[in-house]
């Protein structure tokens, strides 16, 4: 993979326009340069200098090709009302009846369709620009639109195609960094939206590779940055998740994947334990307009609030959210707890006929479920198969945070038959990777005599702040609760661990592996 140092490109560059200003086709170049480094308001100011240059030069047709990057640039981070204004302006000074314009022009009328969700118009948009250039950067434009449409049309397959083929091009080295960026976050992105976790993975990888070459880039934009975290806790990388979360939240503040980005820290936080922080990193999700289902459920659950649990969750299945094998794996597991065994089954029955044949995530969440609800309702022996197809899929796709949760059934199931070696032996597998993990809420419930010390959700979350060095003001602070509550909480959870000190309950902790190191 070609290196190349933007860091260098933009400083020589950026002195050179400080000398004398810069030749419009070096100003393109600028707006590349500043692209790469993240220096996005500086891309429009140094294109729209560009247009002027070529037009000024008498260059129609690179004064076009600018303005179009231009309104790509601006369309792309949502800037709808001034990338139309550019392509009006386009249309009224450098039009010309070339094949090359005719395509750009359809590219960008296309692509405004299309975020204006009207895909069933966008995509012969697409299709009939592909087929009036040669250029390979507007061909991965046109794929990437065509694959996008299909999606939203429900076209999964077809349109997974299309970035396969678009992508074959970005590999080859033949694209800009604008493009390239955006190829791989566009397959990574519909990968994820359509579960199809193995080849987001890839991709991802991929991607990692690409930015590595690229010196200086600022790696992952807008869908991206929530996707990486997302894949980063499947992987049970749930602190560096947690970072690339808290990362996206930051940057993308006053975007729409702003309430993306907030629950999908609230999700990494409710797994790891840290009940509070999950809870405020929701609320944020929901201030941000973003769907906080299934996860709210599920916190609201392992809180003890099952009728608000069932209450979310019932609301968001109504709203036929897009996300639903997510809402319906939790109802599975919430109708279980809730004894509601005709509900639970009906939710399975419906996973297992959303999981395609080529999804294996999909497959291991409808095996898992079908195994939760056989033991619930006593076809033990039944349940062992699907659930042992669950593990293993969980096993291919790296995802051991699930894996384990899954031996936990197989456990329970081998008890129930009699067969205590072998539900230990889930159980001690399962108890190795939550403490990897630092899976603290999980090792309470798995063990609440032994290693979690008998702590409920609230004092391990009480325990965690104590092992930071934080008084008992700094708990009550960070978790809403009284100073009195706080030091209820630190006296019972001394007695639980057998310790007369904070230095001992911070020893016991990490020595535990109830918190973090």
């Amino acid at each position: 993979m070609e290196q190349h140092d933007w860091p260098t490109e933009y400083a020589e560059l950026t002195a050179a326009d400080r000398h004398a200003p810069l030749p419009p086709a070096d100003l393109d170049r600028l707006a590349v340069a500043a692209f790469v480094l993240g220096r996005d308001d500086e891309v429009a100011q140094c294109r729209e200098r560009a247009y002027e240059g070529h037009l000024a030069a008498g260059d129609r047709r690179r004064a076009a090709r600018t303005a179009f990057w231009l309104g790509f640039h601006l369309q792309n981070r949502g800037e709808v009302a001034h990338a139309a204004g550019w392509r009006a302006r386009i249309e009224r000074q450098v039009a010309d009846d070339s094949a090359e314009f005719a395509a750009m022009r359809l590219q960008a009328d296309a692509a405004a369709l299309m975020m204006a969700g009207d895909a069933a118009t966008a995509l012969p948009m697409f299709e009939q620009s592909s087929g009036l250039t040669a250029d390979a950067e507007l061909l991965v434009l046109a794929t990437l639109g065509r694959g996008r449409c299909l999606m939203m049309m429900a076209r999964g397959a077809e349109a997974l195609a299309a970035l396969d083929e678009a992508m074959v091009h970005v590999t080859g080295g033949r694209i800009g960094p604008e493009v390239s960026g955006l190829a791989y976050c566009a397959v990574v992105d519909i990968s994820m939206q359509m579960y199809d976790i193995r080849r987001a993975q890839e991709w991802t990888r991929a991607l990692t590779g690409w930015c590595d070459a690229q010196s200086g880039l600022v790696p992952y934009r807008g869908a991206c940055l929530v996707h990486r975290a997302e894949i980063l806790q499947l992987r049970g990388a749930w602190a560096e998740a947690a970072d690339a979360a808290e990362d996206a939240c930051r940057r993308l503040a006053e975007t729409q994947a702003g309430g993306d980005a907030w629950y999908r820290l609230a999700e990494v936080e409710r797994q790891r334990g840290r009940y509070a922080a999950a809870e405020q990193a929701y609320q944020q999700a929901a201030a941000h307009g973003a769907e906080v289902q299934p996860g709210f459920a599920r916190l609201r659950a392992a809180q003890g609030n099952q009728a608000a649990a069932l209450a979310g969750l019932e609301r968001a299945l109504a709203e036929k959210s897009q996300n639903l094998p997510d809402l319906l794996a939790a109802r599975v597991d919430l109708a279980i707890d809730a004894g509601d065994y005709d509900t639970a089954r009906t939710a399975a029955t419906e996973l297992a006929t959303l999981a395609g044949v080529d999804l294996p995530y999909l497959q291991a969440v409808a095996a898992y479920a079908e195994g939760a609800v056989r033991i619930a309702c006593g076809d033990l022996r039944e349940a062992i198969p699907p659930l042992r197809r669950a593990w293993s899929l969980w096993q291919q796709l790296d995802t051991p945070y699930e894996a384990a949760r899954t031996r936990l059934l197989v456990a329970r199931a081998c008890r129930a038959l009699g067969d205590g070696d072998a539900a230990q032996m889930e159980i001690d597998g399962a108890r190795a990777v939550f403490e990897r993990l630092g899976a603290v809420a999980d090792l309470a419930a798995l063990d609440p005599g032994g290693r979690a010390g008998g702590l409920s959700p609230r004092e391990l979350e009480v325990l965690r702040l104590l092992a930071t060095g934080a008084t008992n003001r700094g708990v009550a602070e960070q978790l809403f609760l009284s100073e009195r509550t706080v030091a209820r909480h630190v006296s019972n959870i001394f007695g639980k661990l057998g310790v007369s000190s904070r230095a001992a309950a911070t020893a016991y902790a990490y020595s535990h592996g109830l918190v973090s190191g």
